[in-house]
């Protein structure tokens, strides 16, 4: 009986009161490639990241999300000592050198890719796309990056799981159909721009910005309102130094989501206060749902890890023990020997 009213509680949450279809990610402020793709070839090396995110532990059927997702530049020519990166040894690349030396990048191309696994319960979306942008500087210190996404969504549902409590045929979703695995391949498309410098950024994208009607049987007996919906992400972010030593990087990120939320808007709220290229913490608060902290540390030039721990302040706090969320990132072809990213913060 408990874990029935814990489905039908999630199942409450997920479809009358949070309306997202895509992937929620806490920290996408260290991939913002992931809500962005004018970020593509944004660094000096070939970007790649993976993240693992386990949503409401304890909650049968709770979403479970994994990415894959690997960007890099293309004729990007200012591999040196100036703009995003720092060689001088022993010297904080965070410090006040970095904000005096910095020029804008020279205009280049960029190009990446991502791959998105989302399940919840019985509902399955497997995402790629490829992306492509253009950087252009505006002033010797601001750039601005156009960029595009496209590519495929497999969406799922497995009538034959332990979630589902049989099959209706008056059920528009389904229909009459008698698949145990329900599938529709639909086209995505994103689109985004992205204003930078060494202290601050400003973006504006849309994910999913191809309206879609969404059917699991195409029968015109059984008439259905399903559809994929477009997201839209403002995010702003600006970068203090506080001393050669530490960084403190505020930011917000306001969702737009017709049908989601109160008013169709959500915002999240971000800290991180990092030492050197070293390791960092964070804090994030998101509106209508909870906070979250966050941990980081950079390992060389190789490779930087991330978690974070969400706790939800709604009803289902008394039912789950939070959310885990794990990143690991790799710098392939890091020729200048960044430690850790420039632009993306």
């Amino acid at each position: 009986m408990k874990k029935i009213f814990l489905l039908l509680t999630g199942l409450y949450i997920c479809l009358a009161g949070f309306a997202q279809q895509r992937s929620s990610y806490t920290q996408y402020i260290l991939n913002n490639y992931i809500l962005n793709p004018a970020l593509t070839g944004i660094e000096n090396y070939t970007d790649v990241k993976m993240s693992a995110r386990d949503q409401w532990v304890g909650l049968n059927g709770a979403p479970r999300t994994a990415y894959l997702t690997v960007h890099g530049p293309i004729g990007k020519k200012d591999y040196r000592t100036t703009a995003t990166s720092f060689e001088v040894p022993g010297e904080n690349p965070r410090g006040s050198s970095y904000w005096e030396s910095y020029n804008a990048p020279e205009p280049h191309h960029g190009i990446g890719m991502s791959i998105i696994n989302d399940r919840t319960g019985n509902f399955n979306r497997f995402s790629a796309d490829v992306s492509y942008a253009y950087h252009l500087g505006l002033s010797a210190r601001t750039s601005l990056a156009m960029g595009f996404a496209g590519g495929i969504s497999s969406i799922g549902l497995n009538t034959n799981g332990k979630a589902f409590f049989g099959s209706d045929p008056s059920d528009p979703s389904v229909g009459g159909a008698v698949a145990t695995n329900l599938r529709k391949i639909k086209p995505d498309l994103a689109a985004g721009l992205w204003l930078y410098s060494a202290d601050y950024f400003v973006g504006l994208s849309g994910q999913q910005i191809i309206p879609q009607k969404l059917a699991f049987v195409d029968d015109a007996t059984f008439k259905t309102n399903g559809k994929l919906i477009p997201h839209v992400f403002l995010t702003a972010g600006y970068r203090f130094l506080l001393d050669e030593d530490f960084n403190l990087l505020p930011s917000v990120m306001v969702k737009y989501i017709n049908g989601a939320f109160k008013n169709n808007y959500q915002a999240e709220f971000n800290a991180k206060l990092q030492y050197r290229d070293v390791i960092w913490i964070g804090a994030s608060y998101r509106q209508f749902d909870g906070y979250a902290a966050m941990l980081g540390f950079n390992v060389a030039n190789t490779f930087n890890v991330g978690y974070a721990y969400d706790y939800t302040k709604t009803d289902l706090h008394t039912f789950t023990k939070g959310t885990h969320e794990l990143m690991i990132g790799f710098l392939i072809n890091n020729r200048y020997g960044d430690t850790c990213p420039r632009n993306v913060w």
